[in-house]
């Protein structure tokens, strides 16, 4: 099937994914990482994913520290497509910025915006989603592709879908953008039927994300817009752009002014989070899982996940649910229902100093 003509994607690569802390670093971030064992990074794994509709249609919008790597990664990606930003300003500054310089490329195009780090395993249900929602962006609307939530998730947001649009086999209106909710309110969410996770994949035409941009935040859209025309402008523009995520900026105004469409997302989606959820994404033989050697490790009555990437024998003796990441120079032993506290060993070690290790 051949691409999708006048469609580009935008694929923010950006944050620490301290979560996944010693593995990932602010020099090295998990989209940088091969996380699945595939041999590919997820930032290449995301590329890999979009080429069917999109061919070299592609802009990627990382941090001036990851630019060279991202570039590294992606050879046969021009490198004018790598957008390096100076500072962070959150993702309406970077998805913003790319589209407004797809924008001058192809006044007419559509972007999708799809994150560097995530995993979609059916690629093939991933592009029949796409595909739809470029149709549907390009009668004007602002769309988000809604993940089938398969458990109560407080970690993400969620989106509640109203009436089918008519003309478009899945699509429907969005009603509302809802915070991540607490356990009580997940479940109620879940079991109603109505709302899907937000995985922050949107799909609009690039001059139509700024448009609505200019309607609440018009100096942000105005200074994205300044920069796509006079690149040489970015180190003087970029440090005074609102920050604020695109979310924010656009899609829960837009929805709450009938402008956002769902297009739910039938497959299976993942943000690797944590080692939790990174533990769940790979096979496990007797309980256990392994990324890296599986001949550094020695296990005896455990069950969880090890990452053995420090070039040593990593040995677990009658734990459960344990993950044990051993790399070069730190060390993490936690359980898979403390994984998403590894965040606070980030806080501690900035706070102590050690900005060598995060």
């Amino acid at each position: 099937m051949p691409d999708v003509a006048g469609f580009w994607a935008v694929v923010p690569a950006g944050g620490a994914g301290t979560r996944l802390w010693p593995m990932s670093r602010a020099s090295h971030p998990k989209f940088l990482l091969d996380l699945t064992g595939s041999g590919r990074t997820l930032l290449q794994a995301t590329l890999d994913r979009l080429e069917p509709l999109t061919g070299d249609r592609v802009v990627v919008a990382t941090g001036a520290a990851h630019a060279e790597a991202v570039r590294g990664q992606l050879p046969g990606l021009d490198a004018g497509r790598v957008l390096a930003e100076p500072s962070p300003r959150d993702s309406m500054a970077a998805i913003g910025l790319a589209a407004a310089v797809v924008e001058r490329l192809d006044p007419d195009a559509v972007i999708g915006s799809f994150a560097a780090d995530h995993v979609i395993p059916d690629a093939a249900a991933f592009h029949a989603a796409v595909r739809e929602a470029v149709e549907v962006a390009r009668e004007g609307h602002l769309v988000t592709l809604g993940v089938e939530p398969t458990h109560p998730a407080t970690g993400f947001g969620y989106i509640r879908a109203g009436e089918r649009l008519a003309g478009f086999p899945s699509a429907l209106h969005a009603v509302e953008f809802v915070e991540k909710p607490d356990a009580e309110r997940a479940a109620a969410y879940v079991a109603s039927g109505g709302y899907r996770w937000n995985a922050g994949m949107f799909v609009v035409r690039a001059g139509v994300l700024l448009d609505l941009l200019a309607q609440w935040h018009p100096d942000l859209a105005a200074g994205l817009r300044a920069i796509a025309a006079d690149p040489s402008r970015l180190d003087e523009l970029w440090p005074g752009l609102t920050k604020i995520a695109i979310d924010h900026a656009v899609a829960e105004p837009a929805a709450a002014a009938g402008h956002v469409v769902v297009v739910p997302a039938p497959f299976g989606w993942d943000d690797v989070g944590d080692f939790a959820s990174l533990a769940g994404l790979l096979p496990a033989t007797d309980g256990l899982t392994v990324l890296g050697s599986a001949d550094d490790v020695t296990v005896v009555d455990a069950s969880g996940l090890v990452v053995a990437s420090g070039g040593r024998r990593v040995a677990v003796v009658g734990l459960d649910d344990v993950v044990v990441v051993d790399t070069p120079d730190a060390v993490l032993v936690t359980t898979r229902e403390r994984a998403q506290d590894v965040k606070r060993v980030v806080d501690a070690l900035k706070e102590s100093g050690r900005t060598d290790l995060v």
